[in-house]
């Protein structure tokens, strides 16, 4: 199971995320603070040419591409894929159309494919049911550490992102315990409080998912 923190503009989060075991992710092009294991584009302003340049020069393990939103855009989003797979092993694919999964490759070019399933939250998500994903890696895309680990029990998930955990504990200085708890400040700088519960996140996230995956 491959769990990755995906998030920029603080080195500090991306260490400790790394300190415990996190795989580090981007949305490209961005500042990269590790090794990068997964990258991610824009899927509400997808820039192809700028994206591709990126994969060229960091090379992660495993890359998405365009959001696939509407049938008549699969040529699009294999072309996407296709080049995508030159610089990286595994290819995400994102299907949002009802029936399409059956039609998506298993491979493309020298690169494995795995679907991505955005995890519904306010803004926005995957309607798909989760029976279409039957039969397929999927990559759980954002979403609470909750939510990640009961979809775990209907998809064989065999990997999962997000930065939920950093923005609770930036705005309300809470840690996931199986649910978000408020931190206990004793011995602590101010400036320090959120990296802390943070940490705390980190920590029993990865607890809590070696328990779903034994």
């Amino acid at each position: 199971m491959e769990l990755i923190y995906c998030g920029g503009g603080n080195k500090r989060f991306a260490q400790i995320a790394m300190d415990h075991g996190f795989l580090y992710g981007s949305r490209l092009p961005a500042t990269v603070y590790g090794p990068l294991h997964f990258a991610d584009q824009d899927w509400r302003k997808p820039n192809r040419s700028a994206y591709m340049a990126a994969l060229a020069r960091h090379r992660p393990y495993m890359a998405s591409v365009m959001d696939l939103e509407q049938e008549e855009q699969l040529d699009e989003v294999l072309s996407w894929a296709n080049e995508a797979a030159q610089h990286v092993r595994v290819v995400m694919l994102i299907p949002k159309v009802f029936g399409i999964i059956p039609r998506l490759p298993r491979r493309i070019g020298n690169a494995d494919v795995r679907i991505g399933y955005s995890v519904p939250t306010s803004h926005g998500g995957t309607e798909l049911p989760v029976w279409e994903f039957s039969g397929r890696p999927v990559h759980l895309l954002g979403g609470s550490p909750g939510d990640q680990m009961h979809l775990a029990h209907y998809m064989d998930v065999v990997s999962a992102d997000g930065n939920m955990p950093m923005k609770v504990a930036t705005r309300f200085c809470q840690y996931w315990d199986g649910g978000w708890k408020d931190i206990d400040v004793t011995g602590y700088n101010g400036g320090d409080v959120p990296y802390e519960a943070f940490r705390l996140s980190c920590k029993n996230i990865m607890q809590a998912w070696r328990n779903v995956t034994r």
